[in-house]
């Protein structure tokens, strides 16, 4: 890296200005597509996994969910400021989709791998495995997905456009491993599902690793600041009065409790409350509905903006859990229900993404620090984690004090106490974070200065 190196971003903030190609923006869909077709797996069926596979009590899984992902999330802003000071011919957040791409899928695959162990063997290694996977190797890819989007264009609409891509990517992710994880763990495993997880995850893995590739081939960052790498303390400066960003962080954490909760405690509904396990598979592979309220987006924000978008998916999302709890056992109704909660959940989940991007420009305008690694990967990759660990450890702790027992007839306790945090707990969720949004407005009114006062100073400083 040269000494002397100016800002790009500043000098030439015309070319920064640019509106993507569709395939550029389908490759940053290929970053999220990957992601979450390995971390989905993680956080939907792990849990299952450790309790009906792994044979691992419900309150000991639990618990290692919960603690890794406290030791997990001390990686996001480590991980944020290694972006940060990652400076390469490639760019600063696209070679780690070269880099990790293959210790992600060996970490995932080594995850769901159930070796014969005695108990506390078995919990040493599922926390070992679970905080190699979906924390530290997993941090390392979500980054720079979050950390990148800032250094693909200054343009506001292309931000979101472009952001519109990732999540639809992110729900094909979703939708392949939801769908057709457990009928694979069927097929490969024919009875066995140490065997069946096993293959299952081979091949995603496969999958996953030609995805970050095309990835890496297909994007290009244009308003890298190329200067001398900033040390930690400085990238901790750039979070100093940053209210929308410290809003964003609290918002999503406690976001995704719920969206954990859905995923994690959908394969226990199915098995125990409706009584077919293979529904799981109906259930989340309606997930790729999302992805038409996600193509949405643009249009609402165009018509409102990004804070009332985000809580018109919250009510939404809720309205939907809600008429899932009335309805019963009446499937046509439950799909029904479950498609509308699809639709707000999709909405909802995708705005912290792309305004986390904005949060990077109020920080360099505030405090003339420009820290996107650190910024979006504690406001993405520390948020997920940690509202993740809590949406494990909270539904296993009530499960477990109503008494509910793997692979057993369940109690109309432990059945009630399933519905609950399959149905109930995600609504509490939703308003509580929809209160904590209402903050945001404020702030998204000032972004249209911002980027005029920085790029007034990007030219001076040019």
């Amino acid at each position: 890296m040269e000494k002397n190196a100016v800002n790009t971003a500043g000098s030439n903030t015309d070319s920064a200005n640019v509106k993507l190609s569709v395939w550029e923006k389908t490759a940053y869909s290929f970053t999220d597509m990957a992601g979450n077709l390995l971390y989905v797996t993680i956080s939907s069926y792990i849990l299952y996994f450790y309790t009906d596979v792994f044979s691992i009590s419900v309150g000991g899984a639990g618990l290692i969910l919960l603690v890794a992902r406290f030791f997990d999330a001390v990686s996001a802003p480590v991980w944020g400021s290694i972006v940060d000071h990652t400076h390469t011919k490639w760019g600063q957040s696209r070679p780690y989709f070269l880099w990790l791409a293959i210790p992600f899928a060996v970490a995932t695959f080594l995850a769901f791998t159930a070796p014969n162990l005695q108990c506390t063997a078995k919990l040493w290694y599922a926390g070992f495995t679970y905080i190699l996977a979906a924390g530290v190797v997993y941090t390392g890819i979500q980054t720079p997905i979050t950390a990148i989007l800032p250094s693909l264009t200054t343009n506001g609409q292309e931000r979101i456009n472009a952001n519109t891509f990732r999540m639809c990517g992110g729900s094909i992710g979703s939708f392949i491993t939801s769908t057709f994880a457990l009928p694979l763990v069927a097929f490969f495993g024919k009875g066995n599902d140490k065997v069946g997880f096993m293959w299952t995850m081979f091949l995603f893995g496969v999958l996953a690793v030609i995805l970050l590739f095309l990835s890496f081939k297909g994007m290009k960052e244009r308003t890298i600041a190329v200067q001398k790498p900033i040390p930690f303390k400085d990238s901790l400066k750039a979070t100093v009065g940053n209210n929308p960003w410290y809003i964003l962080v609290i918002a999503f954490v406690i976001y995704w409790v719920a969206q954990s909760t859905r995923n994690g405690i959908s394969v226990y509904y199915a098995k125990y409350n409706l009584g077919n396990e293979q529904l799981t598979s109906v259930f989340n592979g309606l997930q790729v509905l999302g992805i038409i309220a996600t193509m949405c987006i643009p249009f609402i924000v165009k018509v409102t903006n990004k804070t009332m978008t985000m809580l018109i998916g919250l009510a939404i999302g809720a309205f939907g859990q809600i008429m899932m709890g009335f309805v019963g056992n009446n499937f046509t109704l439950d799909i029904i229900a479950w498609i509308i909660g699809i639709f707000g959940a999709s909405t909802a989940i995708a705005m912290p993404f792309g305004m986390l991007a904005d949060t990077v420009d109020y920080g360099e305008w505030k405090t003339g620090i420009q820290a996107p690694g650190f910024l979006t990967a504690v406001g993405s990759a520390f948020c997920i984690q940690l509202g993740s660990g809590f949406g494990s450890f909270i539904p296993s702790k009530i499960m477990a004090a109503a008494g509910f027992v793997a692979n057993k007839t369940q109690t109309p306790h432990a059945l009630a106490a399933i519905h609950f945090t399959f149905i109930y707990l995600p609504v509490i969720i939703y308003a509580i974070v929809g209160l904590i949004m209402c903050l945001y407005f404020k702030y998204e009114k000032m972004e249209p200065q911002i980027k005029a006062d920085l790029a007034k100073r990007h030219e001076q400083n040019a």
